[in-house]
């Protein structure tokens, strides 16, 4: 889960792909790494929303980390659900320094079992 999730992180960063292509990897990587650290601790969600918003817990991000998660989910659900997709140079930057920060995180806490 972790490496599929981490091969989507680095597809993001490629060059040459468009903003809404780096969007949706990096999206689809924060969610994996997400729910990676929730089945770390024991626990299972079937709601994007909710893997995002139990990192306070899973891996001690803060309110205004996981509230940009959030912003990115909506942005996420009107792209799928609406055919909108409208990202901005910021959210992407941002979206990609958090979906690496978590890869680090969970990383941690698969080498702090061992």
């Amino acid at each position: 889960m972790i490496k599929a999730a981490n091969n989507k992180l680095q597809d993001a960063k490629l060059d040459g792909l468009s903003m809404d292509s780096q969007f949706l990897l990096s999206y689809g990587a924060a969610h994996t790494f997400s729910l990676a650290a929730l089945r770390w601790h024991g626990y299972r969600s079937d709601s994007r929303y909710l893997v995002f918003q139990c990192l306070q817990h899973t891996v001690g991000f803060s309110n205004a980390q996981w509230r940009v998660l959030d912003k990115c989910h909506k942005k996420r659900n009107l792209a799928e659900y609406e055919g909108l997709l409208d990202i901005d140079k910021t959210l992407l930057k941002e979206l990609l320094t958090l979906t690496q920060e978590l890869y680090d995180k969970v990383s941690q806490l698969k080498n702090n079992a061992n």
